[in-house]
């Protein structure tokens, strides 16, 4: 059975030590969403974290600002929510990321910034926040690895823990290509991807598999990683283990969708805490979809008041951290 896998040798579940602090370690980008009125904070490493701190984990954002406005309301924004800060590099040189949202034909084009602080993330200093901060669990990405300086600093922090990894694939073109997708599935035991992600990883890779379970097995096994999990919008998700096992989570029910913006870093943030919290992958998948369809139902990637979070910290039996 995949409960049984969960909690194998290969995988969290087993890894994580009995007496667990929580902490997760979030290796990447912080963007800021220039609209042409307004900034909106984000970037999948920061929305998982302040996720996982509305639950009552210990987020350690591991990235790089400049010294400018955007840092202020970064520092400001994770204070004001108790978030652990220890991880924020400044850098004097290059500006804190910013993605300029421009308006084209009634919709939206975003233009992801190159030689952002993000890419310049320090090796040393990032190997001294994990070794002062001990994660229980690793969570990285793509984007971040689209220079060389932020590589070496995640290889740093890689080699500084001995803990499982979890890889959220990020296809922003045209930051990736085949060796930065070999390199990342290599250093990690749990993959996280959405369906078109999945075959988009599939036609880069030419792995050859049919259907999509075929191909998740495929990278499965020539990265010895330990679950692949795929999300599917609103048709669901799904999670694949190294012995094969399937969990499906079917489609529910439509709800009323505002936007999906960062419906997937709240699934992956919900998928996180139910390792910390041992719960069956069933809860997991469920309980992720659940949250990840009420994000839908807001403006933006992160919620605007603390509120949001009460209903499901009660249902899940959490307190707050």
């Amino acid at each position: 059975m995949l409960e049984s896998s969960l909690q194998s040798a290969q995988h969290p579940h087993s890894l994580m030590p009995d007496k667990r602090t929580g902490t997760v370690a979030l290796f990447g980008e912080v963007l800021a969403d220039v609209f042409p009125d307004r900034r909106v904070l984000g970037g999948a490493p920061f929305n998982v974290a302040r996720h996982l701190q509305a639950f009552g984990l210990h987020p350690v954002l591991i990235t790089r600002t400049g010294n400018d406005v955007l840092r202020d309301d970064l520092i400001a924004t994770m204070t004001g929510l108790g978030m652990d800060t220890l991880g924020v590099q400044s850098d004097p040189v290059h500006p804190t990321g910013q993605v300029q949202v421009h308006m084209e034909n009634g919709g939206h084009r975003f233009e992801i910034l190159s030689e952002q602080a993000y890419d310049y993330i320090h090796a040393s200093v990032t190997h001294m926040v994990a070794l002062a901060v001990q994660p229980e669990l690793v969570y990285f990405g793509t984007l971040a690895q689209r220079h060389l300086i932020s590589r070496r600093a995640l290889g740093s922090l890689l080699r500084s823990v001995a803990v499982p990894r979890m890889l959220d694939i990020n296809l922003r073109a045209p930051w990736y290509d085949v060796t930065t997708l070999k390199r990342s599935l290599a250093q990690a035991d749990i993959l996280k991807l959405n369906s078109e992600e999945l075959a988009q990883i599939v036609r880069l890779l030419r792995l050859g598999a049919r259907d999509e379970v075929q191909q998740a097995a495929v990278l499965l096994a020539q990265f010895h990683l330990s679950n692949v999990l795929v999300t599917c919008g609103k048709e669901g998700a799904w999670l694949l283990d190294d012995e094969g096992n399937i969990i499906s989570l079917p489609a529910g029910e439509d709800i009323p969708v505002k936007d999906t913006v960062g419906a997937g870093d709240g699934f992956t943030s919900v998928f996180i805490l139910g390792l910390f919290k041992n719960w069956s992958p069933e809860q997991i998948l469920l309980r992720a979809d659940r949250f990840a369809r009420a994000l839908c139902g807001i403006r933006g990637a992160i919620p605007p008041s603390d509120a949001f979070y009460a209903p499901f910290r009660k249902a899940w039996g959490l307190n707050k951290g």
